[in-house]
């Protein structure tokens, strides 16, 4: 039987109560964060503050990972070499978050930021053309790596071209500035390149030869081992085989 008009009220009741109660409980689970944004950052998001709510026991790269998938701020963060800090400290992406601490996405600092450009290209590669485009007054040393194909008829090169500019910009900015180059320009095939051809050249400047020894030895390794670049070597028999690769870093 139907109950009665008062023991319905009665049972909303109860059921209001238990939802507020699953609401106190899931806030009580979440961690609220503030996050600081600075220059371009703040001007992208248009704010200075963002408030994020993650789970208990969040990292400094679960926030990351919120910011970067979605909102004014998606697709940048990729881009940037930012540093974080947790209440005014530098901190590392495994930092576990407490509530109400304060996040601060510091993106590179004034005070000069090195040149550094990177293209797939499916045209030939110039060489001399990136020489003189990391050339700087500064710059007491320029080392030049040219990866030519050798012992078959042709290269075939395969990449995810959104993705591979992405690491690719990113692996110049990163050797740039931990090396102290004056520039750095990193250019890649795609597509078929022929015997004695370049696939690609990575081309820096330094004031000091150790330093640009350093940073373009750390490029090519780097663009060998994380960029989302595949390559097929064709014999002049016309076989073809893709090469051996490493896990992606």
């Amino acid at each position: 039987m139907p109950g009665t008009a008062g023991e319905d009220r009665h049972e909303r009741w109860r059921h209001r109560v238990h939802q507020a109660s699953l609401a106190v409980a899931d806030t009580l689970d979440a961690v609220h964060v503030q996050v600081r944004l600075f220059a371009m950052l703040r001007e992208r998001a248009g704010s200075s503050r963002i408030e994020l709510e993650l789970p208990d026991g969040a990292t400094v790269g679960d926030a990351l990972a919120k910011l970067a998938a979605g909102g004014p701020l998606g697709g940048l963060i990729e881009l940037l070499p930012v540093r974080m800090a947790v209440n005014r400290d530098y901190a590392s992406a495994d930092t576990v978050l407490g509530p109400d601490d304060e996040l601060a996405l510091i993106p590179p600092v004034s005070g000069g930021a090195p040149y550094a450009a990177t293209r797939l290209r499916e045209e030939p590669l110039a060489i001399e053309e990136l020489a003189r485009a990391v050339g700087r007054d500064e710059a007491g040393a320029i080392v030049v790596f040219c990866g030519v194909a050798r012992e078959v008829a042709s290269l075939d090169y395969e990449a995810y071209s959104e993705m591979a500019e992405e690491q690719l910009a990113r692996i110049a900015q990163e050797c740039a500035e931990r090396h102290g180059l004056a520039a750095i320009a990193i250019d890649h095939r795609v597509g078929s390149v022929p015997l004695g051809e370049p696939s690609v050249v990575v081309a820096v400047s330094a004031a000091h030869r150790e330093e640009a020894f350093a940073g373009a030895r750390e490029a090519i390794d780097r663009v060998k081992e994380q960029a989302a670049i595949w390559k097929r070597a064709v014999e002049r028999d016309g076989t073809a085989q893709w090469a051996d690769g490493v896990a992606p870093r």
